[in-house]
């Protein structure tokens, strides 16, 4: 199902992380959360260019990669389709979780945390807590 351009890329030169592997990534997770679904169309190369001042080859570079794992394919002069999920569900029937960890944040950021500290400390409890499962 085509629902037009469902995703908008951003930024962050603060991660340390290449801007094509950010798309790539923001890609992936769009996917995983069910918000973009098999037959969506990613945004032109010039749409991206446009909205977040990125050197083109950037964004070919990315959604090269994409194709590469087979999640997007190309449909030469009409654009980028999604051609395969990696989500099992949608944001709606996570939707208790989301809200419990935006109450979460809010509360990291009133006890002082700032978004580093809080990546941090996710991804070292994300650790601890699969070590614990094996």
């Amino acid at each position: 199902m085509n629902r037009g351009l469902v995703i908008e890329f951003h930024l962050d030169p603060r991660t340390g992380v290449a801007p094509y592997l950010q798309l790539v990534q923001q890609v992936r997770q769009a996917l995983l959360l069910g918000l973009l679904s098999e037959g969506d169309q990613l945004p032109t190369v010039k749409q991206v260019v446009t909205k977040i001042a990125i050197n083109p080859n950037t964004v070919l570079k990315a959604y090269r990669d994409l194709e590469r794992e087979g999640l997007v394919a190309p449909k030469p002069g009409v654009g980028t389709f999604v051609t395969k999920t990696l989500g099992q569900a949608s944001l709606v029937e996570h939707e208790p979780l989301r809200r419990e960890l935006a109450a979460w944040l809010g509360r990291a950021r009133a006890a002082g945390l700032t978004e580093p500290g809080i990546e941090a400390m996710f991804q070292s409890t994300l650790r601890e807590s699969g070590e614990e499962e094996k």
